[in-house]
């Protein structure tokens, strides 16, 4: 799939972007899974300004997807129309603590959240330490583990609008439900302030140190996968459901439910986007025939089928 090139208008038209314009763009390469077709155009920024300045002038009617690590996200095969925008963490990874505050950029790693937060003494984000996105991932979608929550530690989240304005966002604001909040999606994260409690060093690193440990236990970590597949019911286990509806180890093409943790597909080396997605479904069919509970995707789906 190869998408008309529309970068020499975007560039003709913003003469101040500082950023890096790519055209027909592989995703595979920026996903976890490896799967997906190309972005018509990739757009890294340089800075939060270079971010406003960029959507300020885009045109209303380009869509636009913002990735992280890819480490939460199927590409279908036929690629991604209009805009894909990828914060790099040069520009806006940096963490650093102050008090029991640790600030973040949207890019940074959750896992490097609970690093900082560590270094300073700062308790309760432990959790982070055992979630494979970024914090821009994490405000977008709730992200949690191991019994706590992003809507447990956050302050307030910076981002930037379609029309390019900087909004601030508090906790409330942002309308946290079970992963996912309120805040509208077209909204792009930049920055975050968490607050957590001064607790002993000690205590801290050992409670991370048994969220390291769960995750290579219990989790297929070493494997092409996009982490947990499917939202937790109330009261009930994902997992749980797809065991006893027979699906672990269910095989489609070149993707698997992993044996390990069956809430949990992988890439067994030649799976497409649509095998991954496929298999999916059809978990999510054998689930609901099984127990009656339908099953909700936790991983996002973006994208085209291939034509």
């Amino acid at each position: 799939m190869t998408f008309p090139d529309i970068t020499p208008d975007l560039k003709a038209a913003m003469p101040e972007l500082r950023g890096r314009l790519l055209a027909n763009q592989s995703l595979a390469e920026l996903t976890w899974f490896r799967v997906g077709g190309p972005a018509q155009v990739l757009f890294t920024p340089a800075d939060e300004n270079d971010l406003a300045y960029f959507l300020t002038n885009l045109p209303s009617e380009l869509p636009v997807y913002v990735v992280g690590v890819g480490s939460n996200l199927i590409v279908r095969d036929g690629g991604m129309s209009g805009v894909v925008i990828r914060l790099a963490p040069r520009a806006f990874g940096e963490t650093s603590a102050a008090g029991d505050i640790v600030t973040a950029g949207a890019a940074a790693l959750d896992k490097r959240v609970a690093e900082t937060a560590a270094n300073a003494n700062i308790g309760g984000m432990e959790f982070f330490f055992g979630i494979p996105g970024t914090v821009g991932g994490a405000l977008r979608m709730n992200a949690g583990a191991n019994g706590g929550e992003t809507k447990d530690v956050l302050v307030e989240a910076t981002g930037i609008g379609r029309d390019g304005a900087k909004h601030t966002f508090g906790n409330a604001d942002m309308k946290f439900v079970y992963r996912n909040s309120g805040v509208d999606p077209s909204v792009i994260f930049t920055s975050a302030r968490f607050r957590g409690t001064i607790t002993d060093a000690y205590a801290i690193r050992a409670r991370m140190t048994e969220v390291q440990t769960h995750r290579e236990t219990a989790q297929p970590i070493r494997e092409k996968t996009g982490g947990s597949t499917f939202k937790n019911p109330p009261d009930n286990s994902a997992w749980k459901l797809i065991d006893a509806a027979g699906c672990r180890g269910l095989k489609i093409g070149g993707a698997q439910v992993s044996e390990m943790h069956c809430n949990f597909l992988i890439n067994t080396g030649n799976a497409t986007g649509h095998d991954i997605e496929t298999l999916g479904e059809t978990v999510r069919e054998r689930v609901k025939q099984n127990s009656g509970v339908e099953l909700h995707w936790e991983i996002k789906r973006i994208g085209m089928e291939q034509t």
